[in-house]
């Protein structure tokens, strides 16, 4: 899957809600401080914590960090799980700040 913007993402969370799962790959103190009401799985517990997932594995996943590399990070780790619907919020939450404030 292709890659999204912001205006993507936030499209798909006003209009196509039931069928995405928006997973938030920051630390906790970056959650806490700004995070737009996602599942927050910090990108060092992917791996332990990638069965939490599974039951979204038939749901378009979209991945967002803080600037795009952490969460770019996480798709490719889930592709190379086996999750095949994954793509990477393109400039995290530094575009989403940017595009539609705090």
């Amino acid at each position: 899957m292709e890659d999204i913007t912001v205006h993507q993402l936030k499209e798909k969370m006003d209009h196509q809600a039931d069928e995405i799962f928006v997973l938030d790959v920051r630390e906790p103190y970056e959650y806490e401080e700004y995070n737009i009401g996602v599942t927050l799985i910090p990108l060092g517990q992917l791996p332990e914590r990638i069965e939490e997932l599974r039951p979204y594995a038939e749901k378009e996943i979209l991945i967002h960090c803080r600037s795009g590399k952490r969460s770019d990070t996480a798709k490719h780790f889930l592709l190379a799980n086996g999750f095949t619907k994954v793509s990477n919020v393109l400039g995290g939450m530094l575009a989403w700040e940017e595009a539609f404030g705090k």
